[in-house]
């Protein structure tokens, strides 16, 4: 929960948008894929703050001036959601409505910033908190940006992106080629194709059981909760990983890593809830190509189901990274098919179906730089989580350790906390 102290501190909140330099086109759209529709009530947020020798001397026309080239190369995130003939399946019209632009002022340094959050949920006050498509299909932009200036000449960018535009991958490299754009880094931008939709083949399917189906919520793409969350943020160094993976020949292995991490949480969690059966998300690559707009296509979703909760709850945290490795079952397949059935109209939760974790080994979390230099903290996070919770895994500033992202409700997140710091030594 965020005070009204902490509330308070942020003044002379600004709102403007910015679109394309120049038109994308009549009647351009992009269509979503069976997969981008399912993850339409989540979105991702990242943080990165910058000390004062980045920011110093720039102007909020110095931020804007690369976002018109940046949003022609990306168009479809200045679109807006419209409906075929009026109530069918969704697609993004790219009228170049454009991405809202939030300034703000902090009253305090980033050092205080950081040290006050001390892994809490106050970092979401850095990215604007109105909903995504909560009303008005028409005007609802799909990507917010967030440029908080603090007391030192510091600064946090902020962004909220609509999951169904792409994954976390595209995500951050979209919002780091901003950052080259400013740079001078990159030629100007040519519209990009939109990404073709990979061939599905159907077998029969197994018990969909990685994601939950909900009753319809109709244009508001919100997902509903029982609990109130919380998020927290850890971070594991690679002293402790290199601890918790002593017993372990491929230490270094980055799969293996967030395995571990995951068995941890898993068995942790299993000490406080009943925890069976469990989501993982992960990437089948990591790249945006300077020809490939945002995409889902990477991502990978499926499920790893143990016998009970206690035997999870009991077993060695290696055995238990162990089973995820090997009994991971795929259901990316079945979701297409399940969501190409309901001709794009079914209600789905992914992130907190389950205790969910989601890889993001690959991501670049610190490209983006402003000046040559490089964030100083940088952290990413996914909303519109269910009440199973989610736990997302990232490389930290040096690539060494784990910046361990945890949303989960209110009292299970007091719990996980105490378990990871007595059992693991963990904070």
């Amino acid at each position: 929960m965020v005070s009204a102290a902490v509330e308070n501190l942020l003044r002379d909140i600004k709102l403007s948008t910015v679109v394309p330099a120049s038109i994308t086109g009549e009647d351009k759209n992009h269509h979503f894929t069976n997969l981008d529709l399912a993850l339409k009530l989540h979105y991702i947020t990242t943080v990165h703050f910058f000390g004062g020798d980045a920011a110093a001397g720039l102007t909020i026309h110095d931020f804007k001036k690369p976002m018109f080239l940046w949003l022609q190369l990306y168009y479809p995130i200045s679109g807006r959601i419209r409906r075929q003939d009026g109530g069918g399946r969704p697609y993004i019209k790219c009228n170049d409505s454009g991405v809202r632009i939030v300034e703000a002022t902090c009253t305090k340094t980033v050092a205080e910033w950081l040290a006050a959050v001390n892994g809490g949920d106050h970092h979401r006050l850095l990215v604007y908190d109105q909903p995504l498509l909560a009303h008005d299909f028409g005007f609802t932009p799909l990507v917010f940006l967030q440029l908080t200036k603090f007391e030192c000449g510091g600064l946090c960018v902020g962004m909220r992106w609509a999951h169904f535009l792409g994954d976390a991958v595209s995500a951050t490299d979209c919002i780091n080629m901003w950052a080259k754009i400013m740079a001078n880094q990159v030629a100007p931008p040519q519209l990009l194709p939109t990404p073709t939709t990979p061939t599905t083949h159907h077998h029969p399917p197994p018990p969909l059981s990685a994601v939950k189906l909900l009753e319809s919520v109709g244009d508001n793409w919100l997902a509903p909760n029982n609990s109130r969350m919380q998020s927290h943020t850890l971070h594991i160094t690679e002293e402790q990983l290199s601890n918790l993976l002593s017993r372990e020949r491929n230490k270094n292995n980055a799969e293996i890593i967030f395995q571990v991490i995951s068995a941890l949480i898993w068995k942790s969690m299993a000490r406080i809830r009943e925890a069976k059966i469990v989501t993982v998300c992960k990437n089948t690559k990591s790249d945006l190509k300077n020809d490939e707009l945002p995409s889902n296509a990477r991502m990978v979703i499926g499920v790893v189901e143990a016998e009970s909760t206690v035997m999870i709850a009991d077993a060695d945290p290696l055995e238990i990274a162990k089973m995820i490795a090997e009994n991971f079952v795929d259901q990316t397949s079945v979701i297409d098919r399940e969501m190409e059935e309901g001709e794009g109209k079914l209600d789905f939760v992914v992130y907190g179906s389950n205790l969910t974790f989601l890889n993001l080994e690959g991501l670049d979390l610190y490209g983006l730089e402003i000046k040559g230099r490089r964030p100083i903290f940088g952290s990413i996070s996914v909303g519109g989580v269910g009440d199973g919770g989610a736990v997302v895994v990232a490389p930290d500033a040096g690539g060494g350790g784990r910046v361990v992202n945890v949303i989960l409700p209110e009292d299970q997140l007091h719990h996980l906390k105490n378990e990871l710091r007595v059992e693991w030594g963990i904070l």
